[in-house]
C-alpha cells in the first residue's frame, strides 16, 4: 500500500544502521513510499504478476539459497528478471554475501542494495513498524500533548486560554511534555493515535509576558519525551454560566482526530480552577474507565438508582440530597 508520504532512504539507513553496498546517488534523494515489504520468492521463480517495485525487497537466507542452487546461466536471468523491475531498494540480511551478479544488476538498474545483520523475520517486523510511523497520515493541531500518569493527553484550546501554562504546572508535578502550540498527529494504526511535535520546535514552550523557554534545559531531560500515544482529548474554554457542563461522567464523550474516535472532555476555564490538578484527575480517571471502572455508575448503583435512571440523564438533582 503506498502513502502519499515518503521517507528517505538515508533515514531509513541511519535510524536501522544498515550496510549500503550500493548506491545509484545520494541516499538522501532516495524515497520509500510504501508501508509494505515483500519477500521476493515468486518473482524469483518466474511469477511475475502482482509485483509492486515501491515496496523494499528483502533477500534472505531462503532466497539467496534458491539462487546458490541455480545454473550460473539460469540465476543470471532470474536476478536480472527481479532487478530491472527496479524496487526501490533491496535489503539483504542476516549479513550474508552479496552475490556478484546481484550487484552487477543493482548498478544496471540503478537499484539501492543494503544489508543488516538482523534476521529476515525480525528487521521486517521491524521496518514495517517503522514505515506505519514514518508514512502515517497526519495532521497537526494547535495544543499542548502531555504524559499525565502515563496517559497521553492532548490540550486543545483557543489562544491564552492557558494551555501553556498548564503545561508547566504539569511538568513541575512530574509529568512529561510532548508539544507545544503545535502537535503533529499521525494515525499509525487503525486503533492508534500518536503525537509529537515539530523538530525545529521541540521541547520549546511559549509562555506570554515571560517569552520562550526551552522545557528540556530548565526541568531537565525526564520532564520531556519524544512521543506519545493520544488517549485523552481535552478541550480548555473560558467559562459560560449559560452552558450546562457535564457533572457526572456516566459516559465517555468522544471527538474524532483522523478517523479515530478518542474520549473527550470539556473543562471550563475560570479564576481560581487548578487546571493542572483537573488534568491530572481526569487523566487518571480516563485509565480507571479503560480499565472498566465508572465512578458514577458506581454511586448511583450506591444510591440504588442504577436500574431507574437512564445513563444520558441523570437525575439533575442528586447532589441536592447530601
Amino acid at each position: 500500500m503506498s502513502s502519499k508520504y515518503s521517507v528517505s532512504l538515508e533515514k531509513v539507513i541511519r535510524d536501522h544502521s544498515l550496510e549500503a553496498l550500493y548506491l545509484p546517488k545520494a541516499a538522501s534523494d532516495l524515497y520509500i513510499s510504501s508501508y509494505d515489504v515483500n519477500r521476493p520468492g515468486l518473482i524469483l521463480t518466474g511469477y511475475n504478476d502482482y509485483f509492486d517495485p515501491s515496496r523494499v525487497q528483502f533477500l534472505g537466507l531462503t532466497e539467496l539459497a534458491f539462487l546458490d542452487s541455480l545454473s550460473p546461466e539460469e540465476r543470471a536471468k532470474r536476478v536480472e528478471n527481479f532487478m530491472c523491475r527496479q524496487p526501490c531498494a533491496v535489503l539483504i540480511t542476516r549479513n550474508l554475501e552479496c552475490p556478484d551478479v546481484l550487484r552487477e544488476n543493482a548498478q544496471k538498474y540503478a537499484v539501492p542494495l543494503l544489508r543488516t545483520a538482523d534476521t529476515t523475520s525480525s528487521f521486517m517486523s521491524a521496518l514495517i513498524s517503522y514505515l506505519n510511523v514514518e508514512l502515517a497520515q497526519r495532521v497537526t493541531r494547535h495544543g499542548v500533548l502531555v504524559e499525565v500518569a502515563g496517559e497521553g493527553v492532548l490540550i486543545l484550546g483557543d489562544s491564552g486560554v492557558g494551555k501553556s501554562e498548564t503545561a508547566i504546572e504539569l511538568i513541575k508535578r512530574g509529568h512529561r511534555l510532548i508539544a507545544d502550540d503545535a502537535v503533529e498527529i499521525r494515525r499509525v494504526s487503525s486503533r492508534t493515535l500518536v503525537g509529537s511535535a515539530p523538530d525545529n520546535i521541540r521541547h520549546f514552550i511559549e509562555l506570554r509576558g515571560v517569552g520562550i523557554i526551552n522545557a528540556r534545559r530548565i526541568f531537565g531531560m525526564g520532564a520531556v519525551k519524544m512521543t506519545e500515544k493520544i488517549d485523552l482529548v481535552i478541550q480548555l474554554e473560558p467559562w459560560d454560566s449559560e452552558k450546562v457542563y457535564d457533572r457526572m461522567g456516566l459516559d465517555n464523550e468522544f471527538t474524532t482526530i483522523l478517523g479515530i474516535s478518542v474520549p473527550a472532555a470539556v473543562i471550563p476555564v475560570k479564576p481560581g480552577r487548578n487546571l493542572a490538578i483537573i488534568i491530572e484527575v481526569a487523566a487518571m480517571n480516563n485509565r480507571q474507565k479503560k480499565m472498566g471502572y465508572n465512578a458514577a455508575r458506581e454511586l448511583l448503583r450506591n444510591l440504588g438508582m442504577d436500574d431507574g435512571c437512564e445513563p444520558d440523564a441523570p437525575d439533575p438533582g442528586i447532589w441536592q440530597r447530601f
